[in-house]
Parts: structure tokens; sequence; C-alpha cells
């Protein structure tokens, strides 16, 4: 089972993905993709992982998601926070390649799925066309990979204030 959930910031998203894996019944493993570059984002990690109960499992990888994907089993319930700061990882390193070839691994591991996962993200595209030729180039990244995964996903959510609104599947997970 993969679902997507997408929101604005502050919206309601890793909450609500990570109820929902802990309603699953399976083991929680909640995947952080975000590195500290700097205090503000090195005291919003402490305060995700200050939020989480001790019975997750915590794994940090802001490049290579596809590896632990294809190693959970399916008796875990994976929560990747988020989608938005791996493809910013990436872009920021330069190698465009490497996200190329990250992201055929990453579809791979999703079809090949043998646990539930909720796959976290902000919605980048319903703001005005960025300035900056990376800002687009992340807008883009951003609604491509949302596209593909939807189309993928058996659920997709959209978060406003909190409250989940279902755009695909159904919420009687």
């Amino acid at each position: 089972m993969i679902e997507l959930v997408v929101g604005g910031a502050r919206s309601g998203k890793s909450a609500y993905a990570e109820r929902r894996a802990l309603q699953s019944g399976g083991i929680p493993v909640y995947i952080a993709t975000a590195t500290a570059g700097d205090e503000e984002m090195a005291e919003r990690i402490a305060r995700h992982r200050e939020g989480r109960e001790d019975r997750w499992k915590l794994v940090e990888e802001p490049f290579y998601l596809s590896e632990i994907l294809s190693g959970l089993n399916a008796q875990e319930a994976g929560v990747v926070d988020c989608l938005t700061l791996w493809v910013s990882n990436w872009l920021c390193s330069g190698d465009r390649e490497g996200w190329h070839a990250e992201c055929k691994r990453f579809f791979a591991s999703l079809e090949n799925m043998k646990g539930s996962l909720w796959l976290v993200s902000n919605e980048t595209g319903m703001g005005i066309m960025p300035e900056h030729r990376l800002a687009r180039e992340f807008v883009d990244e951003s609604g491509r990979l949302h596209q593909a995964i939807a189309a993928r996903a058996d659920t997709v959510v959209q978060m406003v204030c909190g409250i989940p609104n279902m755009i695909k599947g159904s919420d009687e997970g």
C-alpha cells in the first residue's frame, strides 16, 4: 500500500502520515530526508525527533531512498518525510545524472513495495512561476515526481489546515 500525502507547509502532512502508519499495525519506520544545513533546520529536525514515540525506527537518508525502501519488509509501515527535501538535496548537489538514476531506482522500489508506505511532500505547484532557474527546476521536478507517484499510489491525500482531503482512493485504510 502506497499513500502520497501532499500539502502546504504546516498543513498537517507529517502528523497525518505518522498517525496512519501507527494505525496500520505495522512496525513504524520514519525515513527522514532532511539535513541540518543551518541552526534553524537542526532545531526543526530535533523537534520532529522529540515529537515521535520511541517505538519508531529512524532512518536518515538524504539521497538514496530507493535503498531504504527496497529494504522495508511486509511488516513495516514506512513514512518518508519528505520528498521535496529529497528533490532539493539532489538538485543542490548538482548531480543531475545521479538524480535521474535514483528516480528510476526509487520507482522500481515502489513497484516492489512489500510493506505500507506513506510519502510526505510539499505541494509546490500552486504558486507563481519562480523567478530563478533552480527554483523553477525544483518546482518542475517536484511536480513531475508527484504526478508519477500519484499514478502508482493506492491513495493520494491533500492536507489543508490539518484536514485530509482524499484525491484518489479511500480513507478506509
